[in-house]
């Protein structure tokens, strides 16, 4: 029975997995998606999620926390740099797996793992809903639409193009009364 195991050993002595999490962490953090087989996915999420929470405390004790896992200054540099602020109001769930399909040769299940502030698919579509006006969802009865009707005729009736030509006339008019003047 595996009651408490929560571990997946992914079929590697832990040297090797360590460095496999690593690895894949590092390419997270730069490349900020990635696609790998749904346990690793799950695995990684279990690693990276730590690491980028002990990045809301920019110490040189948390860099070195971090780095010890890593072991890539770049990544942490730019897990500090550019990924901590955009999550320092997020209490957790930086992560978002999205499951792709299966391997066309092995057949193992894929999924797209990725920072949650750095899709900007899924941000653009929020920003849209936000943006969009809340209207009701009633219906207008009758004697609300036969009233709007009326008063936007008026509108309809004073045309742009009408008012050219009448501000044109009095100019024209202008010359000829000067002309009867002298």
């Amino acid at each position: 029975m595996r009651h408490n195991k929560a571990i997946n050993h992914l079929g590697r002595k832990s040297g090797h997995r360590k460095a496999l999490l690593a690895n894949m962490a590092n390419s997270l953090i730069m490349h900020k998606r990635i696609e790998t087989t749904v346990a690793k996915a799950k695995a990684l999420k279990m690693y990276v999620e730590p690491l980028i929470t002990k990045s809301k405390e920019d110490s040189t004790h948390s860099r070195r926390m971090v780095f010890s896992y890593l072991k890539n200054k770049y990544a942490v540099t730019e897990l500090f740099r550019n990924v901590a602020p955009k999550i320092a109001d997020r209490p957790g769930g930086y992560t978002r797996i999205l499951k792709t399909g299966f391997r066309q040769g092995d057949g193992a299940d894929m999924a797209l793992i990725e920072l949650v502030d750095f899709n900007e698919a899924a941000l653009a579509s929020t920003e849209k809903k936000e943006a969009k006006k809340t209207g009701t969802r009633r219906s207008r009865s009758k004697k609300a639409a036969d009233a709007a009707a009326p008063a936007a005729a008026p509108a309809a009736e004073e045309t742009p193009a009408a008012e050219p030509a009448v501000e044109a006339a009095p100019a024209a008019e202008a010359p000829a009364e000067e002309k009867k003047a002298e």
